[in-house]
């Protein structure tokens, strides 16, 4: 992740119609109409196996922030790795810990290997290697997360209140000093009241891939890492923001549309910042709750 701040608009006009959200969704829909909506995640993710326990796969320059991949991009090939590794559906618990960034368009190694394979759960490990050396390394447990597996009373936390998505600020308008090719891979659209500093660190919003391909949970990990860092909603600017290690639960499989996000950050000390976040399908069902540590660093 990284901070930002907001192009200055108009006042007085309450919620403005964001013209940057009606350009994506033209465009989206040109797309689907032509028949051109192959799935951008499916495909820029695609890995070859080569070997044993070893996959190849090439990051695609489309999911960069600056120079460097998108973290959750980035792990998304180890996943598909360890989910044909396992052979269970879903990944279920995902714990990340990026070790260096990895450049867009570099050619990775995956190497996984399989932890324990329980009844209803796999658990498997996967290295993201590039030019002879580890880029990130991921920890995961996969399963059926739509089946059941115990009891008890169903229990979460409720979806937030967002205005129309129309209604929102589209994350392209937030200069960070650096190009967002990953924002022609996702619409990320803000609730107005996080674009500008306030009283909490706390960024809402709305996300879903900009191609018309609907979320799985395969990709609901990657989702948890392409809003701003919540501090930006704090104190505005806050420099650069590049997490340590990520963890994302899994809880369901949503349902086609957007997805709506709270991220918060409440815990920062000595330069050390704690976010957890959470996303909710079209249905309103959380489908995802995630916790990072990251860095805040000057720019």
């Amino acid at each position: 992740m990284r901070a930002q701040h907001h192009d200055q608009r108009p006042a007085g006009h309450g919620f403005a119609i964001d013209y940057v959200y009606l350009w994506s969704t033209a465009r989206r829909g040109a797309a689907s109409k032509r028949g051109l909506a192959l799935a951008f995640f499916e495909s820029e993710t695609a890995i070859t196996q080569i070997g044993e326990g070893v996959w190849e796969s090439r990051l695609s320059a489309n999911w960069n922030i600056g120079p460097n991949s998108n973290g959750g991009y980035a792990m998304s090939p180890v996943l598909r790795a360890l989910r044909e590794l396992t052979g269970k559906p879903d990944p279920i618990s995902v714990t990340t810990h990026f070790l260096r960034p990895v450049q867009g368009g570099s050619v990775c190694r995956i190497d996984a290997s399989l932890i324990r394979t329980g009844r209803t759960t796999a658990t498997a490990q996967g290295t993201l290697s590039c030019d002879g050396k580890d880029r990130l390394i991921v920890i995961a447990a996969f399963g059926a997360v739509e089946e059941a597996v115990g009891i008890g009373p169903e229990m979460g936390p409720t979806a937030p209140e967002l205005p129309p998505v129309e209604h929102c600020i589209a994350r392209g308008r937030l200069k960070q000093g650096v190009e967002l090719p990953l924002l022609s891979r996702i619409d990320c659209v803000l609730h107005p009241d996080c674009v500008e500093p306030g009283e909490r660190a706390v960024v809402e919003g709305w996300v879903r891939f900009s191609d018309g391909a609907d979320a799985s949970t395969l990709s609901l990990p990657c989702f948890t890492d392409v809003f701003p860092p919540a501090l930006t909603a704090l104190v505005g600017n806050t420099g650069w923001v590049p997490t340590i290690e990520l963890t994302t639960h899994v809880r369901r499989a949503p349902k086609p549309g957007w997805l709506r996000a709270r991220l918060e950050c409440d815990d920062l000390h000595k330069g050390r910042m704690i976010e957890t976040g959470a996303l909710w399908d079209s249905s309103g069902a959380l489908v995802a709750r995630s916790r990072q540590i990251g860095l805040l660093l000057k720019t």
